[in-house]
């Protein structure tokens, strides 16, 4: 099987090159003679889809920045929507499957428990939109797919609130959380290594086949925290293992209003995972688990 993984240089996609190995030829741009996709210019994408001839795309590619993307829209509406939408129809036209990776922020965050796949989304700001409007153009295309959303996503490749955490722990004398945002940060590791189980599962004959289990997932870890436990626990871990000294910055709890961003977080973005659990039997570990793993692999 041929596995056009696009995205490799974020984080999910750093993974998932290793994860998905072992299920067959992962294309990557680093590893193809093909020019690679170009997702700021959506018209070529199913011209290399065409030449690449996968027989499963994963899009882990996406624009993340959540604050820029209130300044440049147009860039979060290609890479996020309208380039989506090319894939989608690039597999539609070669019967091609697509995995495609989506967020909590689809959800307005006013929930006061777990939000299931089949709840009302409602995103609000420019990159909840665009990653909304992405998955709408996947299920309108009405290919064979399925549609992961995770949130929080950390890991030692890449930008995201683990790395930044530790190295501002490691700069300063103290750092102030936001301990009113609700989620459940999950490993990409994680991610990759379900994703590839999910494949796995739906593979027959070499190829995969998705049947009634196509469609969209939450794909988190277990458990719920704030961004401020997460930090506490990032720093409790960093410091029993070495990677932090003991004098490391301390912390404090500070409101959403008391650190203002361009961008609306949602409140309370915690995916429930039972329909993950039922269709797959996958059942990602507690995040702080997680954390203790992923932590256990940084280098000192």
């Amino acid at each position: 099987m041929r596995i056009l993984l696009v995205g490799q240089s974020g984080q999910v996609a750093h993974e998932l090159e290793r994860s998905l190995a072992c299920l067959g030829e992962v294309i990557t741009r680093s590893r193809s003679s093909q020019p690679s996709l170009d997702l700021l210019n959506p018209d070529s994408i199913g011209t290399r889809v065409r030449d690449a001839q996968p027989d499963l795309i994963v899009n882990a590619a996406a624009y993340t920045q959540v604050d820029r993307a209130e300044s440049e829209i147009d860039a979060a509406f290609t890479i996020n929507a309208r380039a989506v939408e090319a894939l989608a129809f690039a597999c539609r036209d070669h019967k091609i499957p697509l995995i495609h990776f989506s967020t909590d922020y689809v959800f307005d965050g006013t929930s006061q428990t777990p939000y299931r796949e089949t709840d009302p989304t409602g995103p609000d700001g420019v990159y909840a939109t665009s990653k909304w409007q992405g998955e709408e153009a996947i299920r309108q295309a009405g290919i064979p797919h399925l549609i992961l959303r995770t949130a929080w996503v950390y890991g030692l490749h890449g930008q995201n609130f683990l790395k930044t955490m530790l190295r501002l722990m490691a700069e300063r004398e103290s750092l102030g959380i936001v301990n009113d945002q609700f989620g459940a940060p999950t490993w990409s590791r994680m991610i990759a290594e379900a994703t590839a189980l999910m494949i796995a599962k739906s593979l027959h004959a070499g190829r995969m086949d998705l049947g009634e289990r196509a469609g969209t997932y939450h794909l988190t870890a277990q458990g719920t925290t704030t961004w401020f436990g997460f930090a506490e626990k990032i720093r409790a871990l960093a410091i029993q293992k070495g990677h932090l000294a003991p004098t490391a910055a301390s912390l404090r709890a500070i409101t959403t209003e008391e650190y203002p961003t361009p961008a609306r977080r949602p409140a309370y973005s915690v995916l429930d995972n039972r329909r993950l659990r039922d269709a797959y039997g996958l059942s990602l570990p507690f995040w702080d688990r997680s954390l203790d793993l992923c932590l256990e692999t940084h280098p000192s």
